[in-house]
C-alpha cells in the first residue's frame, strides 16, 4: 500500500508534483500562444517622413487587396518626390526618386539588420549607425553598410501603390 493510504490521506506526492506539472505547461502554452500585437511598432504603419518631416496618413490599413494581389501600402500622392516612406510593419519602404516613378526595399538595414527610420536628403536613412542608401536604387551612400538594401516588389494600380 501507499504512504497516503495508509495514512488515511486521498493525496499521494506524485499527484501533487504532476497537478505542478499539468499547471506549469498550461501557463508556457498559454504565454507561447499569445498575440505579439501589443508591440508598440505593430500598430503603425511605419515611419513616413519626407524631405521637410511631414507625416502623410496611412489610408492602408483596412488591408484592402487588388484582386488578391497584396495589400495596398499607401496612396501614390503619399510617397513625396524625391523622398519616401518606410512601412515596418511590412518591412518595405517606398520611395518616389522622379515624378511618377516609384521605387521599393526592404526597410532592414544590410549592416546590422536594424529598421531604416526615414527617408530624407535623397537618402533612406538608418538610426542606429547613420548608413544612408540611395533612393534611386539600394546602394550606399554613407556607411558603416557596405551592401545595398535589396529591392522589394510593390505594384502601382491607379493612384495606390500595393504589395507585390
Amino acid at each position: 500500500m501507499t504512504q497516503s493510504a495508509i495514512n488515511g490521506q486521498g493525496t499521494t506526492r506524485r499527484a501533487v508534483v504532476t497537478a505542478a506539472g499539468v499547471a506549469g505547461l498550461a501557463a508556457t502554452l498559454a504565454a507561447c500562444g499569445k498575440d505579439d500585437s501589443g508591440d508598440s511598432d505593430s500598430g503603425s504603419a511605419g515611419s513616413a517622413q519626407d524631405a521637410g518631416g511631414s507625416q502623410p496618413s496611412q489610408s492602408a490599413e483596412g488591408g484592402q487587396s487588388a484582386g488578391g494581389d497584396g495589400m495596398e501600402l499607401a496612396k501614390t500622392s503619399q510617397i513625396p518626390e524625391g523622398g519616401g516612406m518606410v512601412f515596418k510593419d511590412h518591412k518595405v519602404v517606398v520611395t518616389q526618386p522622379k515624378a511618377g516613378e516609384f521605387k521599393a526595399f526592404s526597410s532592414i538595414c544590410t549592416h546590422q539588420g536594424c529598421s531604416v527610420g526615414d527617408v530624407t536628403g535623397g537618402t533612406i536613412n538608418c538610426p542606429c549607425h547613420q548608413s544612408k542608401f540611395d533612393i534611386t536604387d539600394g546602394s550606399v551612400k554613407g556607411g558603416p553598410a557596405q551592401k545595398p538594401l535589396p529591392g522589394a516588389q510593390i505594384k502601382v494600380q491607379g493612384s495606390s501603390i500595393w504589395m507585390a
